[in-house]
């Protein structure tokens, strides 16, 4: 059984940090492309970061460039996302989700297995 649990979320003060972690089991993250998925408080989905199956790839949206970093740990079937220089405008449910082919990509609404979110909240 695919099963994907996120920790990481939590209140921080504009500016802080937190990193965002993804357990994955039920099937390798070597195999398939994963993202990181958000919804701001009445808005939509929003694709934040992915990375693909070799690892050998990265892309953010361009308004998390430069602050976001997506990793992983293949030994630890993990998937991470560190949030740097936080924005209250990154305040939303965070979510992983794996996505069915192995390229990353930004179509959230084909990913096939997802999280149950953890949410991130910045404020001071």
């Amino acid at each position: 059984e695919v099963q994907l649990v996120e920790s990481g979320g939590g209140l921080v003060q504009p500016g802080g940090s937190l990193r965002l972690s993804c357990a994955a089991s039920g099937f390798t993250i070597t195999s398939y492309a994963m993202s990181w998925v958000r919804q701001v408080p009445g808005k939509g989905l929003e694709w934040v970061s992915g990375i693909n199956s070799g690892g050998s790839a990265t892309k953010y949206l361009d308004s998390v460039k430069g602050r976001f970093t997506v990793s992983r740990d293949t030994a630890k079937n993990t998937l991470y996302l560190q949030m740097d220089s936080l924005k209250p405008e990154d305040t939303a449910v965070y979510w992983c989700a794996k996505a069915p082919w192995a390229e990353v990509t930004d179509l959230v609404y084909g990913m096939d297995y997802w999280g149950k979110g953890t949410l991130v909240t910045v404020s001071s």
